[in-house]
C-alpha cells in the first residue's frame, strides 16, 4: 500500500511538472502565434524548447545534491556549478534537437555531429545557460522555503498542538476534580434535606450544561465564567446556608473580557473548602474584577482560617489552585501574568491574578488586545 500510495503521489508530481512546463511553452509562443506565423510551428518550436528543460530538471536537481557544499557559501557554490551548467546545457541543445526532429520541425541530419553544438555557441546557448541558473536558483528558493519558512510555520503548528493538548488535559484533570466535589456535597444532603438536594442537582445539571457548551474553547468572556459561577455558588449556599456569604464586585468596563474557561470556580471553591468551612460562624467570599490600564486584575478574597504555617503554592497547592494556575501560564506563555496567593492582614485568603487584557470574540475566542 504504501508504494502504491508513493507511486501515486510521484506520478501526480510529474504530470504536475509537464502541465506547468507546457503552460510555460504555451505562453512563450503568444508573440509568434499572434504575428499569423505558423501556428504549429510556433507553438511547438516553443514548447519543445521548454519540455527539453523540463526533462532536464531532474538531472539539474541531482547535480545539485551532489555538491557537498553549504548553501551559506553562496560563491563556493556558484562556482561548483559552473562546469556542471556548460555540461547540462550542452545535453539541452542536443536533446533539444532531437525533440524538434521527431516533431517534424528539424532535420535528423547533422544530429550526432559537434556541429549542432558550434552553432548553438553561435546563437542562443548563453540564453539557454542562464535558464539553467534560473531553474537552479528556483530550486534554491524552494529548498530554502521547505527548510526555513514551512520548517518554522510546521514546528510553530506542532507547538500550538501541543500546548492546546496540554490545556485540554489540564482542564479534563480540574473538571472530574470540580465535579466529584459538587457531588460529594449533594450527596451529604439527600437524606438530611431531600428538597435541597434536589435544588442542588438541578444547578449541577446546569453547570454540566455550560461546560459542554464551552469543551472546544479555552476562553470565555468574563460575564459567561461569572454565570457559570453563580450556578456553582447556588449550590454551595443551599449547603451553607447564611454562613456563607457571596459578594461580587465586577466592573462593567470588563464584563466581556476574554479571561480562562472555568478558571474563578476552583479558586472559589477553594476558599470555601479551605477558608469558610473550617469556621463555624461560616464567612464571606469576595470575587472582583477591574482594569488597570491595559491589564484585567482579578481577585479572590476570603476571611476564612487563613494560610496554614510554611505554606508556598509551589509544594502545598492543591489540585484547583495548580491546575489553574498551570493553565493560566499555558495560555499567556510570554510571561505576561501574575498569579499569587497571599495571606489578608485582618484574616484569611487572598488570590490575585493579572491578565492582559483582551476582549471575546463572538466565538468566545480571544479577539484583539487593547
Amino acid at each position: 500500500m504504501a508504494g502504491k500510495q508513493w507511486m501515486k503521489t510521484r506520478s501526480g508530481h510529474v504530470a504536475l511538472a509537464a502541465l506547468a512546463w507546457t503552460i510555460l511553452g504555451c505562453v512563450f509562443a503568444l508573440p509568434d502565434l499572434s504575428r499569423g506565423t505558423d501556428q504549429r510551428y510556433a507553438l511547438l518550436l516553443s514548447l519543445t524548447l521548454w519540455w527539453s528543460w523540463g526533462l532536464l530538471t531532474p538531472l539539474i536537481l541531482w547535480v545539485d545534491r551532489q555538491i557537498a557544499v553549504p548553501n551559506k557559501q553562496l560563491a563556493r557554490r556558484v562556482l561548483a556549478h559552473f562546469l556542471p551548467s556548460l555540461l547540462v546545457t550542452s545535453v539541452y541543445v542536443y536533446l533539444l534537437g532531437v525533440l524538434r526532429a521527431a516533431f517534424g520541425i528539424a532535420e535528423w541530419n547533422g544530429l550526432p555531429s559537434i556541429r549542432v553544438l558550434v552553432d548553438s555557441l553561435r546563437g542562443l546557448f548563453l540564453w539557454n545557460w542562464l535558464i539553467y541558473w534560473l531553474i537552479l536558483g528556483a530550486w534554491q528558493a524552494y529548498r530554502y522555503y521547505d527548510h526555513y519558512i514551512a520548517g518554522e510555520l510546521r514546528l510553530e503548528r506542532l507547538e500550538k498542538n501541543f500546548s492546546e493538548a496540554r490545556l485540554n488535559a489540564l482542564r479534563m484533570q480540574l473538571d472530574p476534580h470540580f465535579l466529584f466535589n459538587a457531588l460529594n456535597t449533594i450527596s451529604s444532603q439527600v437524606e438530611r434535606d431531600p428538597k435541597l438536594a434536589r435544588g442542588m442537582i438541578e444547578h449541577l445539571g446546569d453547570l454540566l450544561r455550560l461546560s459542554l457548551e464551552s469543551k472546544d474553547r479555552q476562553e470565555v468572556p468574563l460575564a459567561e465564567e461569572m454565570a457559570f459561577l453563580e450556578h456553582y455558588l447556588a449550590i454551595q449556599k443551599i449547603r451553607f446556608g447564611d454562613h456563607l456569604r457571596i459578594e461580587t464586585q465586577i466592573a462593567p468596563e470588563v464584563t466581556y473580557a476574554s479571561v480562562p474557561c472555568f478558571f474563578v470556580q476552583p479558586l472559589v471553591e477553594n476558599a470555601i473548602r479551605h477558608g469558610i468551612s473550617r469556621r463555624a460562624s461560616g464567612g464571606t467570599v469576595i470575587v472582583s474584577a477591574y482594569r488597570d490600564g491595559n491589564r484585567l486584575d482579578i481577585r479572590v478574597l476570603d476571611d476564612g482560617v487563613g494560610l496554614p504555617a510554611g505554606w508556598t503554592l509551589e509544594n502545598s497547592g492543591g489540585v484547583g489552585l495548580s491546575v489553574t494556575r498551570q493553565r493560566v501560564a499555558g495560555l499567556y506563555p510570554d510571561g505576561e501574568t501574575c498569579f499569587a496567593v497571599n495571606r489578608r492582614a485582618g484574616g484569611g485568603t487572598e488570590v490575585e491574578i493579572s491578565l492582559p487584557l483582551r476582549w471575546a470574540g463572538k466565538d468566545g475566542h480571544a479577539a484583539a488586545r487593547v
